[in-house]
């Protein structure tokens, strides 16, 4: 049994998995601990047992259950977005709750895992080729389907997380790079628009390279500029039609001491927190922007804060590292595991980290929009946490059964 345990367990994710999950919880208590909100830490502790006991709970799961279980737990997914479309509960200006006992549950987190697992049965099925119109609009309406449900809700800044996970699972399963420019170029022109014209422009010039270098078929090459222009000209009109409060955070995002008392406000303070900290920090519970409140609700999307402040340029490192270290372990394990269904989960589960990580610490830092994306493993949420902790048992799975085809 020892055996089947040192040849079995990653324990370099074990590790990594649970330093964060401490982390995390040890900075919730800090920034609730002067704002009268111990009850989230309370709560924080309570998801973290139970994460831990579900991340060991999937490891054991016969991989061959998983992949049979694919398709239905994503069925059941769906209906469950709809089901919160219809009678959830509205949370900040969004309808992406369930309310349990007290505890939120926001299904849209748990559907990325099962989204994962049913593109991943899919693009490894023997007969599809990503050459193929027909199976790579297959794969695009798997995710394009939840995708569509959260926005409804509204959450863009989840969907925003499925369509990066769809990119990178497509490029893991070998799509072409044609493909890819064509998902990317036109995305990219959008958001260059809002930053003016000389960016839109560059985008542009870059797309026209690309497509170049690749000597692609002129016509359709001709197509992907076209929708890329298109996209980039239409962007005004899109935000145009954005809610208020949308609009704000995206101007907010290109200039954020436009609005310092607004909608800059919490980027501003965040970013104060982090400079504040210095190499070494303030000392645990005595970070000042922590302590006295300036940036509100700062257990959630800001947690990355409280640590850079109360520990410096050498906790926030440490912190960048752990993840890191998580994300290159996860790539390592779908680089050597034999099954591809295996291979691909494992790489979703690493976008859905990554993006996860490189947007909200972004956010923190004002380089990034703020849409409302947790810090894997330590942003105070049920949902999240317990996903994280799902993803992490995913690649724990992955690497015990990694000589399985």
């Amino acid at each position: 049994m020892d055996s089947w345990f040192k040849k079995n367990i990653d324990y370099t994710t074990v590790t990594v998995v649970l330093l964060l999950l401490i982390i995390g919880i040890a900075s919730v208590y800090s920034a609730t601990y002067d704002a009268g909100a111990s009850v989230y830490f309370n709560r924080q502790l309570i998801w973290g047992g139970i994460g831990f006991l579900l991340m060991f709970s999937i490891m054991f799961i016969p991989f061959r259950t998983l992949q049979l279980m694919s398709y239905p737990l994503y069925g059941i997914s769906i209906m469950i977005l709809l089901i919160v479309l219809a009678a959830g509960k509205v949370v900040a200006g969004s309808r992406s709750w369930f309310g349990v006992a007290g505890f939120g549950l926001q299904p849209s987190e748990i559907v990325k895992v099962t989204t994962i697992l049913a593109l991943a049965s899919y693009l490894s099925n023997r007969t599809v080729n990503l050459g193929r119109l027909k199976h790579i609009a297959v794969a695009f309406g798997i995710v394009i389907v939840p995708v569509v449900l959260i926005l409804l809700q509204p959450d863009m800044g989840t969907a925003i997380i499925y369509i990066v996970m769809l990119v990178v699972i497509l490029y893991w399963a070998g799509v072409s790079n044609f493909l890819l420019i064509t998902l990317i170029a036109p995305v990219a022109a959008a958001i260059a628009t809002l930053s003016g014209t000389t960016a839109f422009v560059i985008v542009l010039a870059c797309t026209v390279l690309m497509l170049v270098l690749l000597r692609e078929n002129r016509l359709f090459s001709a197509l992907v500029f076209s929708g890329t222009v298109f996209m980039g000209a239409s962007v005004q009109y899109i935000f145009g039609k954005l809610a208020p409060h949308q609009q704000k955070r995206i101007l907010t995002f290109l200039n954020p001491d436009a609005d310092p008392l607004g909608a800059g406000y919490n980027v501003i303070q965040s970013k104060i927190a982090i400079g504040s900290g210095g190499l070494f920090g303030k000392g645990y519970l005595l970070g000042t922007q922590t302590q006295l409140n300036f940036l509100p609700a700062q257990w959630t999307d800001f947690i990355y804060c409280v640590p850079s402040e109360e520990f410096g340029f050498v906790g926030a490192f440490a912190i960048l590292s752990l993840l890191t270290i998580l994300l290159i372990r996860g790539v390592q394990t779908a680089s050597t595991v034999k099954s591809r269904y295996a291979s691909i989960v494992a790489i979703g589960v690493v976008a859905a980290i990554a993006v996860h990580t490189v947007i909200n610490i972004g956010m923190a830092m004002g380089i990034m929009p703020v849409i409302g994306v947790p810090l894997p493993f330590m942003s105070y949420g049920g949902s999240n946490l317990l996903t994280n902790m799902v993803m992490a048992g995913l690649l724990l799975n992955v690497y015990a059964n990694r000589k399985e085809y």
